[in-house]
């Protein structure tokens, strides 16, 4: 099921890359969807506001390491569009045991810094104590989500979608049923919805781990790949930390968001939850989308292809611009009527809070388009340090204007510090990335019509090996 993405139809590549990796996407959207439908029915609009209140710390944590894992296994998949099988599997190996460290180091240092986190960020005393209860089992799970992350961008690293999209869906399904079991059967409240999102991302990745051992040959490590060499870990990090770091600095950015929402109280907050919660099914395509970016990129890059991942470019955006349209109109009409998802005691407070939120980001949803793709598609590349800043520039925007938001306490202003940090960050990508792309193929001088006909000659000999 591996996917060599150096020839074929660009668009047509994307398109059925990205399909298995979005519904995939919806489906670890269900692990905390499920976690705040079932609080917010089963236990109350205060427990909704607690889970959600930690979402920005979630984020934090669990996106540098996503983050980490997913710059790791940037070489193996430019090593596997280049052909070099050996190379592949040495920096798998490598990639692996980095996260174990760093995995175990993140654990330590979250446990013990979580409480004064916390009253940091302004948490209302009426949730500080389930919020506290839940973030820590969340932290404490961080093993299980690095598994599946890592293993999964390693089978996406080879061009293969589709396996870690099963065993998701089997570890949504599981979560659900989890949850309904510790929240209703014996009433763990938040902690129970922690545990059950920890269990289900173990279950997945160990599932992504058996799966490798006995159906990928080509993932085969030999006791010698486990071994580091600190020329290859210093380029791993080269590329994982700063693809680390711009999810941490996106991180922060939502947590001075979240300390603005915190003090206009639990009401705003619940319903600031459950309008993220929306938001972030719809823009599960974008992430889908960047993470494809990625992976063909990465492959185009080994094989020398600049041409090649300028054409892919072109057809992801228009692409992602099309969703966009469409995308926004139904969040901005119909969005808000998913409230009733989220709560039992749904006010027309908590609806015209939802409604703005929805509002505010939805009419932004093409610079979000640009952030996702040409982020993903340029650390793809191999470049790690150039992206982030733009990631600095989302920081900068959003930080601007919660400080803004929070001096005044306006919601209107709390939803549109994303908005704003999409638009600055997209700017400067769009810059970092016509940078790119003129300084490679002015380096590498290719030719794009004899691409073409290499590529062409693949697809032929392909075809002819397979009768």
């Amino acid at each position: 099921m591996q996917k060599d993405m150096t020839y074929g139809n660009p668009a047509k590549l994307i398109m059925g890359f990205t399909f298995p990796i979005f519904i995939g996407n919806i489906f670890q959207q269900f692990y905390s969807m499920a976690d705040t439908v079932i609080v917010g029915k089963f236990v109350g609009t205060t427990a909704l506001a607690a889970v959600g209140s930690t979402g920005t710390i979630t984020f934090l944590i669990i996106g540098f390491l996503t983050g980490l894992t997913a710059g790791f296994t940037v070489f193996p998949a430019q090593r596997f569009g280049a052909g070099d099988m050996k190379a592949m599997r040495k920096s798998v190996g490598s990639a692996a045991v980095l996260s174990g460290i760093i995995s175990v180091i993140m654990t330590v240092l979250s446990l013990l810094c979580m409480k004064p986190l916390l009253t940091i960020m302004n948490t209302p005393d009426d949730i500080f104590q389930d919020a506290y209860s839940y973030i820590m089992i969340i932290c404490a799970g961080i093993v299980a989500q690095v598994l599946y992350n890592l293993l999964a961008s390693v089978l996406r690293a080879v061009g293969n979608s589709k396996t870690p999209l099963y065993f998701l869906i089997l570890a949504a399904l599981l979560n659900i049923v989890l949850d309904l079991v510790f929240i209703i059967v014996f009433h763990m409240g938040a902690a129970g919805a922690a545990y059950a999102t920890v269990i289900s991302q173990g279950v997945s990745g160990v599932l992504c781990l058996v799966y490798i051992i006995k159906a990928v040959p080509i993932l085969k490590l030999e006791r010698e790949d486990w071994h580091l060499d600190w020329h290859l870990v210093k380029l791993q990090v080269g590329v994982g930390f700063p693809m680390a770091l711009q999810y941490s600095i996106t991180a922060i950015g939502t947590m001075m968001v979240q300390s603005a929402l915190n003090i206009l109280g639990s009401t705003a907050v619940a319903a600031f939850t459950a309008a993220s919660k929306i938001e972030q099914v719809v823009t599960q395509a974008y992430v889908a989308m960047g993470t494809t970016m990625a992976t063909y990129c990465a492959q185009n890059m080994g094989a020398g292809k600049v041409g090649r991942i300028r054409r892919g470019f072109r057809s992801a955006t228009w692409m992602g611009f099309a969703y966009s349209i469409v995308a926004g109109a139904l969040v901005i009409f119909v969005g808000k009527y998913l409230t009733y998802l989220f709560l039992s005691d749904v006010t027309t407070e908590i609806l015209d809070y939802v409604s703005v939120y929805l509002l505010c980001v939805g009419v932004f949803f093409i610079p979000l388009t640009i952030v996702n793709l040409y982020r993903n598609g340029i650390q793809g590349m191999g470049y790690g340090l150039l992206p982030m800043m733009a990631g600095v520039a989302e920081l900068l925007g959003r930080g601007v204007v919660a400080l803004i938001a929070s001096a005044n306490r306006s919601y209107v202003g709390v939803c549109l510090a994303s908005p704003f940090a999409w638009v600055l960050a997209g700017a400067l990508l769009l810059v970092v990335y016509f940078y790119i792309i003129k300084t490679l193929s002015k380096n590498k001088r290719l030719d794009h019509s004899q691409e073409d006909e290499q590529e062409k000659t693949v697809e032929y000999e392909k075809a002819f090996a397979g009768q």
